[in-house]
């Protein structure tokens, strides 16, 4: 199964975009799962904050989290709207560091690696 790190904006200036931020990512990352890919996907991070409460976690936690999943991944795919994100931007310098390919779409990534598959037969 083929590791997906799926990267786009999070954080924002009002809590209705956040919560917009994460509803299109977590969306996407369910796209990506019942497609049979391996999604990672950063939006279920609140999890972490809701079980263990605020004081015990830092942002770089979160950072350096993320960035040891995109170390494994296969390759990274972007929500729409991941271009005013800075995280995203940073992760993208990750991927391109590490020759990870980057999709813009689920349909991009499905024929890429259905293509790079079929040519290894």
């Amino acid at each position: 199964m083929k590791r997906v790190y799926v990267a786009g904006a999070y954080s924002a200036d009002n809590v209705l975009k956040v919560f917009e931020n994460m509803r299109k990512g977590m969306q996407l990352s369910t796209e990506v799962f019942l497609a049979g890919y391996a999604p990672f996907c950063p939006w279920f991070d609140y999890h972490f904050a809701l079980m263990s409460g605020l004081n015990d976690l830092t942002v770089d936690m979160f950072y350096e989290y993320s960035i040891a999943w995109l170390k494994v991944s296969d390759c990274m795919l972007l929500v729409p709207g991941w271009e005013n994100s800075k995280g995203t931007l940073k992760e993208i310098e990750w991927a391109k560091l590490l020759n990870i390919p980057i999709y813009c779409s689920l349909d991009e990534l499905k024929s890429k690696i259905d293509y790079d598959c079929e040519n290894k037969k």
